[in-house]
């Protein structure tokens, strides 16, 4: 028997006993945690409930939900294509929840357009609604950076809902002085 031989089988010996050890690369990945609802597709057309020109048009692969702010129509709709630059939401079912970012255009001191990124998680999908907690502004040096101290970002929810906003309604005439109703919303507003 020639010497070649057992060190052939020595080394495939050593090459399957290291394959063995190896562990595997195709284990699960860790479970998804979003919202009750979340799971499910979310494309569609949305509006703001406070300010519903504030109008989103959303896709969603399953993974990643997408809103863009889009231009409303004089007809009532809303354009096809969004602005270039347009404000949009970027948001993955992940396992740390449904988060991402909210992509726009911020301003500088000194009135240079800036690139901005707020973090934004979504925290329901209802049936007709998504509720977004966002950071809703920043402050940006001349260089469009965020300052070295400042003061702490503010977060705020705000509720989409599916659809077109209903149709402004008409005043009713009023036989009485100043009787005109409140906002509606309670006073809020959000963008």
């Amino acid at each position: 028997m020639s010497r070649t031989r057992p060190l052939v089988l020595v080394l495939g010996g050593c090459a399957f006993a290291t394959l063995a050890a190896c562990p595997s690369r195709t284990g699960n990945p860790p479970p998804v945690h979003v919202p009750p609802g979340c799971e499910r597709s979310q494309a569609g057309e949305y509006h703001h409930v406070g300010n519903p020109a504030f109008r989103y048009l959303a896709e969603d692969d399953g993974r990643t939900l997408t809103l863009t702010l889009a231009r409303a129509r004089k007809d009532g709709g809303v354009g096809e294509a969004p602005d270039a630059g347009a404000i949009t939401l970027v948001l993955t079912r992940t396992p740390e929840g449904f988060v991402g970012e909210t992509h726009a255009t911020g301003f500088s001191v000194a009135g240079t357009p800036c690139p901005v990124k707020f973090p934004t998680e979504i925290t329901a999908c209802g049936a007709t609604t998504l509720t977004l907690r966002a950071v809703t502004s920043t402050s940006l040096d001349e260089a469009c950076r965020p300052p070295p101290s400042g003061p702490e970002p503010k977060w705020t929810e705000q509720v989409l809902r599916r659809g077109a906003p209903p149709p402004p309604q008409a005043e009713a005439p009023s036989s009485a002085p100043d009787a005109g109703v409140g906002p509606t919303d309670g006073g809020r507003s959000g963008g």
